[in-house]
């Protein structure tokens, strides 16, 4: 738990304005991220917008019972993942995730859906982008702040990005369009750009690019915050994150986790000054 704390404190250092610091996971089947409360807990003299991730009733309860800004809540577009990641379907978990959107705001607090697998399902392969909409209008309808897009598994491209996010703004009644993408296939730099000219709101990052699921085999990490961070500010979009230190962030959680070095690039090279 004091590494996750230390790495907290790293982002919010570097700049971070909203940090998902918790998944209120099962203990048992997810132990890495166990003592979600003590975590919590630790962090009421934050700076920054406090995020905690759902997946089902039992981990609303306990979000509601700690000190968050935020709840994000995880919804399906295809059944494959869904059934592999959870033993339900999409119909029966998206249901579930509908509920908790309208108790997550009964309670006062903001929140956000992601929806896991937006552009393809490592077992169903390509899901229909009218599915996707379908599923956000509904979240939006439910009372969800944000709409996320999960490329879970990294199989998106810049063209099927700038289709789907002005679709889902469309489709979610005012919520914002956030974007979580993967870099399994090295798209996911191109992707982030894609999604930030199309109107995405918000851009998911994880610090040294590290993430994947075990659910989806060859699936690779989330883009990195600090490459993408640095990314953006060459083409001149602020992010309040400073590159630099999340990069050190990066180098030092790769030493924590057993690693030479990050998935991330920008701690192997250095920063460069930007917009050119």
């Amino acid at each position: 738990m004091a590494t996750r704390l230390e790495l907290i404190r790293r982002m919010e250092q570097a700049g971070a304005t909203r940090i998902e610091t918790v998944s209120f996971a099962s203990p048992k089947h997810v132990p890495q991220m166990a003592g979600a409360e003590e975590i919590c807990a630790a962090l009421t003299d934050r700076s920054f917008a406090a995020i905690g991730l759902v997946l089902n009733g039992r981990g609303l309860e306990r979000a509601l019972a700690c000190d968050l800004d935020e709840i994000n809540i995880v919804a399906y577009a295809a059944d494959g993942y869904a059934r592999k990641n959870t033993g339900a379907g999409a119909d029966e978990r998206n249901a579930e995730a509908l509920e908790l959107v309208t108790r997550a705001r009964g309670a006062g607090r903001r929140t956000s859906v992601t929806i896991a697998v937006a552009f393809g399902d490592p077992i169903d392969g390509p899901v229909a982008p009218e599915r996707v909409t379908a599923l956000a209008a509904a979240c939006a309808a439910a009372g969800a702040d944000e709409i996320a897009l999960g490329d879970t598994i990294g199989v998106g491209n810049p063209v099927a990005v700038e289709r789907l996010v002005p679709a889902i703004a469309a489709a979610a009644l005012g919520a914002k369009v956030r974007c979580h993408l993967h870099n399994t296939r090295n798209a996911g730099y191109a992707n982030a750009v894609a999604a930030a000219r199309s109107g995405a709101h918000a851009l998911d990052a994880a610090v040294g690019g590290f993430g994947g699921s075990p659910f989806s085999p060859g699936a690779g990490g989330n883009v990195a915050t600090e490459d993408l961070t640095a990314l953006l500010h060459g083409m001149g979009l602020a992010t309040g994150i400073d590159p630099v230190r999340a990069a050190a962030a990066g180098v030092w959680l790769a030493e924590r986790l057993g690693h030479d070095r990050p998935p991330a690039m920008l701690g192997r090279a250095t920063a460069f000054p930007g917009p050119v």
